[in-house]
């Protein structure tokens, strides 16, 4: 049986770029997107062009809680993956004081209560199989504060802490804990903005962070990777 990766938010962008590296490596995936039409199209790029690997989709939106429920149970319809990677998330700018009634609510539900409801749905099997490895793709704001941050920094710095905590529980069952903090990456959410992509990093080159994080050996883990633009961050 191969191998089976878990990437939440999967369908374009960081999580798309994860799913291609490892189906590459021989992983069958399963993910998720508010957008059906996406996952088809990933699903059969995916299966096209990596011969014999599967990727297994449903559409869901992970800031509500019973639709983390449900991914959660239709992936174990068919398996525990030995990797999750919450990568499902929201960006709007806006400063605490000024920012749209609601956007607080939404960056948590979408940023942190979905990597903590699934985490929890997975974290046994994790546990009684003393192995398996979990990432979060957060944020180089969850490093210092900055201007129009409001709701999204906050999210990051939440996110942050859980990855610490889950850390601190998983490690003496042999389960590996990763945060990754990336900066500004080229996706949809920069798009419209008046600045060329080659001052940004790749989406290829946050799943080749995660990879070699999870290449390590049995001994090791990365327990957090920065990863910046090489021009500074945007």
């Amino acid at each position: 049986m191969p191998k089976t990766i878990l990437v939440t938010g999967g369908s374009k962008g960081i999580g798309k770029a994860i799913l291609l590296k490892f189906a590459a490596s021989g992983y069958d995936g399963f993910t998720c997107a508010r957008k059906m039409q996406d996952l088809v199209r990933l699903k059969e790029e995916i299966e096209g062009n990596f011969s014999g690997r599967k990727l297994f989709i449903k559409e869901a939106d992970l800031s509500k809680k019973e639709e983390v429920q449900e991914f959660a149970a239709f992936v174990r319809e068919h398996t525990t993956p030995e990797v999750i990677v919450h990568n499902a998330g929201d960006f709007i700018p806006g400063s605490i004081h000024s920012e749209p009634e609601g956007n607080f609510e939404h960056m948590m539900h979408t940023n942190l209560h979905s990597a903590y409801y699934l985490t929890r749905e997975f974290s046994e099997a994790f546990i009684q199989r003393k192995s398996g490895h979990i990432f979060t793709i957060g944020s180089i704001a969850a490093l210092g504060a900055y201007p129009n941050g409001g709701s999204y920094a906050i999210s990051k710095w939440a996110l942050r802490g859980f990855t610490q905590c889950l850390r601190q529980e998983m490690t003496e069952y042999g389960v590996k804990v990763t945060s990754i903090l990336a900066g500004a990456t080229w996706t949809a959410s920069w798009e419209g903005i008046d600045l060329p992509e080659e001052r940004f990093m790749k989406a290829e080159d946050i799943a080749d962070a995660v990879w070699a994080a999870h290449a390590l050996s049995p001994n090791a883990v990365a327990e957090e990777i920065v990863v910046r633009p090489q021009l500074g961050d945007i």
